[in-house]
């Protein structure tokens, strides 16, 4: 049996997919997810081999939610249903990623089935399937209006306003904020990029901090500044010279 995850915040999309799904008996729908954050605990616990996404869902899109993945969860096969035009569409076609536009024709849909279903069964053409869905989310480079992150053992959306800073402490990356430190899934480099330049300054390799949550600067070293950030930790973050220049355009009267 093929184990598949139906995440579409809309209940009629999810049943109507059931439906148009049925004629397929080697197709399981192992669970329903209705936004983001429950697709991407869902993925996690479930790890299916199939992924019905809906690219515009609230809290999370679907581009968040795969971006959000552990490392070390298998990634399923993506179907991505969207209602984009089709300029927006290009991306996909580009890369020959598996796309249902809405409403969901059920023809359409099962020629879909029947493409991924050898993909599964071959570990070279299952990989490249994979990797296309990586080239259509590097051309995504949308703002990070949420951030995923992982409190002991369930998922929380934090709001970028809401954190302190991000910082990789043995190799893992993680926020702090005023009364918590969760573990996140993504690199400092995507979270800068993703992140409003304004708020979110790279003050070290290790260390991505929002300005409005400084709580002390000290001049330090030549020229040099340590800063106390407002978390649950008053974490303290030393800025050296070359980034120290572009903190004082940041912050005029440093």
């Amino acid at each position: 049996m093929i184990r598949a995850l139906i995440a579409d915040d809309e209940a009629s999309a999810r049943s109507r997919l059931r439906r148009q799904l049925s004629p397929c008996g080697d197709l399981e729908i192992v669970g329903e997810a209705e936004d983001g954050l429950s697709a991407v605990d869902q993925i996690v616990t479930l790890q299916p081999a199939v992924l019905f996404l809906d690219i515009q869902m609230p809290g999370l899109n679907g581009f968040e939610v795969l971006r959000a993945l552990p490392p070390e969860t298998p990634r399923p096969l993506v179907i991505f249903i969207t209602g984009f035009d089709q300029h927006a569409l290009a991306a996909f076609e580009a890369d020959a990623a598996a796309y249902l536009l809405k409403p969901v024709q059920q023809e359409r849909l099962l020629q879909i089935v029947d493409r991924i279903r050898p993909l599964l069964l071959n570990a070279a053409s299952h990989a490249r399937e994979l990797e296309r869905v990586e080239r259509v989310l590097r051309t995504q480079v949308l703002p990070l209006r949420h951030i995923v992150a992982k409190l002991r053992n369930r998922f929380v959306l934090l709001t970028p306003a809401n954190i302190s800073l991000f910082a990789i402490s043995d190799g893992l990356v993680w926020a702090f904020t005023p009364s918590a430190k969760c573990l996140v899934n993504y690199q400092l480099a995507d979270l800068e990029a993703g992140l409003p330049a304004d708020q979110f300054f790279r003050a070290s390799r290790a260390a991505l901090i929002n300005i409005a949550h400084i709580a002390e600067v000290k001049p330090f070293a030549k020229s040099t500044f340590s800063l106390t950030m407002n978390d649950a930790a008053q974490t303290e973050i030393l800025v050296g010279e070359r980034r120290a220049k572009l903190l004082r355009q940041l912050l005029p009267g440093l």
